[in-house]
C-alpha cells in the first residue's frame, strides 16, 4: 500500500498562523466556523418560517446585521471556501474517497450515530460558548484572550479525559 503524502505538520502551522494574522488584520476578527453554520441556519429559518423569523428578535437582528441577507455574512464564504479548497485538495493529492473509518470493536450504526449525536454536541456547545474551537480557542488565543487560552486548556483536558474512554473502540 502506497503511503499517502501530507504537508509538513510545522509548515501548514506557520501558514495557518499567517493566515489568522492577516484575518485579524483585515477583517478585525479571527478565524471561525460555528457564525457561518449560524447563518445557514438563520436562512432556512426564514425560508421555512417567515412569519415567525419577522417576529422573533435573535432573526431580526441577524438579518439586518448582514445587510438584509444572514448569507452575505464574510463567514459563509470562509467555510464555503475551507470546503472547495478541501475538495480540491484531496482531488489533487489523490485522497478523494468517501469512506466510513471506524475501528475493528465497533459497528458502521454505531460510528454514523457517534458522528451525528458529537456534531450535534458540537453545535450547540458552539452557541453556548460563542463560538467554535476555532474562533474561541485559535482566534483567543491569537490576542492573548484569557477566555482563549481557557478554551484551549478546557479542549485538550477534555480530550485526554475521553480518550481513555473511547479508545477502546478504535483498538
Amino acid at each position: 500500500m502506497e503511503e499517502k503524502k501530507y504537508m509538513n505538520p510545522y509548515l501548514a502551522g506557520v501558514l495557518l498562523g499567517l493566515l489568522l494574522v492577516a484575518t485579524i488584520y483585515i477583517t478585525g476578527r479571527g478565524l471561525g466556523a460555528s457564525g457561518a453554520i449560524k447563518s445557514y441556519a438563520v436562512t432556512v429559518a426564514e425560508s421555512v418560517a417567515p412569519a415567525h423569523t419577522a417576529s422573533t428578535k435573535f432573526y431580526q437582528e441577524y438579518g439586518t446585521e448582514h445587510g438584509g441577507s444572514p448569507l452575505m455574512n464574510w463567514l459563509v464564504f470562509e467555510v464555503t471556501g475551507v470546503l472547495i479548497g478541501a475538495f480540491l485538495s484531496g482531488l489533487v493529492s489523490n485522497r478523494l474517497n468517501f469512506k466510513l473509518e471506524k475501528g475493528p470493536h465497533t459497528t458502521t450504526k454505531f460510528r454514523v450515530a457517534g458522528a451525528l449525536i458529537g456534531g450535534l454536541l458540537w453545535g450547540i456547545g458552539a452557541q453556548l460558548g460563542r463560538g467554535c474551537t476555532s474562533g474561541a480557542a485559535l482566534s483567543g488565543m491569537a490576542v492573548m484572550s484569557t477566555g482563549g487560552l481557557i478554551t484551549m486548556f478546557a479542549i485538550f483536558a477534555g480530550a485526554y479525559m475521553f480518550a481513555y474512554f473511547f479508545r477502546k473502540l478504535w483498538i
